[in-house]
């Protein structure tokens, strides 16, 4: 991957991480169904499809690769768990 690619590849990602934490405040704030929560949701689809599309057939290290799926996870697995409440 070229330089200028590695710079437009951090640039989606950071985009892509901005709307994953305001998804997560959203839905912590207003609900996991809430409008707001799911408009993020929809931004964010379309984010890491746009990045998938735009990478999909450049070479990638290990690393590249760990990096990429670090940034893209949602849903930190001790959030999901602290934060259930049963009705």
């Amino acid at each position: 991957m070229c330089q200028t690619d590695k710079v437009h590849s951090n640039r989606m990602l950071e985009e892509i991480n901005e709307i994953r934490e305001m998804m997560m405040l959203s839905a912590k704030v207003t609900g996991f169904t809430s409008q707001e929560t799911l408009h993020y949701s929809q931004e964010l689809d379309k984010l890491i499809y746009e990045y998938q599309c735009t990478f999909r057939n450049e070479p990638k290290s290990k690393n590249e690769i760990k990096i990429s799926v670090q940034h893209m996870l949602v849903w930190p697995r001790a959030s999901l768990t602290s934060e259930i409440i049963y009705i």
